[in-house]
């Protein structure tokens, strides 16, 4: 299981990290051919909660527990462990800066999955940003 989670080909990894770093078009694909999760993931990166409550309802807990992760939750961090969503769990990990999970994914993942954490990352860095200076209070992406 704990791999079945991004079984994606890796174009369509790449089209992810492209629609979270906020390329419409690829955002648009995502959605019009097949992959809805992906591109409800992408969104809910960028904090939209309707997003974020369509994973939770259509199934996809893993990615949103991947969000909640990367954005310090705790629980979701343990969530991950407990059912052994491992890529995901150090996905989230290195989107917070922990050296050790980018060791992880450098061994254990493709090319493509560390792409698509160094994007997220790059965005929730952004957010984390906006959020911190007081000259751009809520200005999400």
């Amino acid at each position: 299981m704990s791999q079945a989670q991004l079984t994606y080909p890796s174009l369509v990894i790449l089209a992810l990290a492209k629609a979270v770093e906020g390329n419409k078009e690829l955002q648009l694909w995502l959605q019009e051919n097949g992959y809805p999760e992906l591109f409800m993931t992408a969104q809910a990166i960028r904090l939209q909660d309707p997003a974020r409550k369509w994973l939770l309802a259509n199934g996809y807990p893993h990615l949103m527990a991947m969000i909640s992760a990367a954005e310090a939750n705790e629980k979701a961090q343990r969530w991950l462990q407990q059912y052994d969503y491992w890529t995901l769990y150090h996905i989230a990990m290195a989107v917070e800066h922990e050296k050790e999970s980018w060791f992880w994914l450098r061994k254990n993942a493709s090319p493509e999955i560390i792409i698509l954490t160094k994007s997220i990352q790059v965005i929730k860095d952004q957010i984390e940003e906006n959020h911190n200076d007081v000259h751009a209070i809520h200005k999400d992406l």
